[in-house]
């Protein structure tokens, strides 16, 4: 909750830059109430084992640099979940999210015993695809009518992660 100030206005300074990526955000987006509603969503899915939410801060003055989240945690016959992330726009293509997404990986399979990690983007989102490409994600096609995005319905880009691939070189 402490973060709650420095989220509004990483998020506010960045709103333009985020939006073309994110769905539709509502009118409440950045009240306290709907922070403390995701701060508890978090904490509950950690508790139960279906989603890791972290924020990321530069370690040298603690400055809130986005975040990274790992859901839809699946167990059983899956084991698998899906990431997420963004990154306030001051901080973005300076491998702060690459870092922070090789901690999530780590965690995922490691600590959660995960085999697969999920990630969904828009086509034309080069960053995000080269981010993921560049933690050693791979293309898997295109799912259509994916995410609603700036009200409409948009196709999205799935990549994957696996523990031990065939494709290539596992990321342990």
């Amino acid at each position: 909750m402490a973060d709650f100030e420095e989220w509004v206005l990483l998020r506010r300074k960045s709103e333009e830059f985020l939006t073309p990526w994110e769905p539709a955000r509502g009118a409440n987006f950045y009240s306290l109430r709907s922070f403390k509603a995701r701060v508890k969503w978090s904490q509950v899915s950690f508790r139960e084992k279906k989603a890791l939410s972290f924020f990321i801060f530069l370690r040298e003055d603690k400055s809130l640099l986005g975040a990274v989240t790992l859901d839809s945690i699946e167990r059983g016959p899956s084991q698998s979940g899906s990431i997420g992330y963004w990154i306030g726009e001051p901080y973005a293509k300076q491998g702060y999210m690459t870092e922070a997404i090789k901690v999530v990986i780590f965690q995922a399979f490691n600590k959660l015993d995960l085999s697969r990690i999920r990630a969904a983007t828009l086509p034309e989102n080069k960053s995000s695809r080269r981010l993921l490409e560049k933690n050693g994600f791979k293309y898997e096609g295109v799912a259509q009518s994916y995410l609603q995005i700036s009200g409409r319905w948009r196709n999205h880009v799935l990549y994957s992660l696996l523990r031990k691939d065939r494709r290539g070189t596992g990321i342990i």
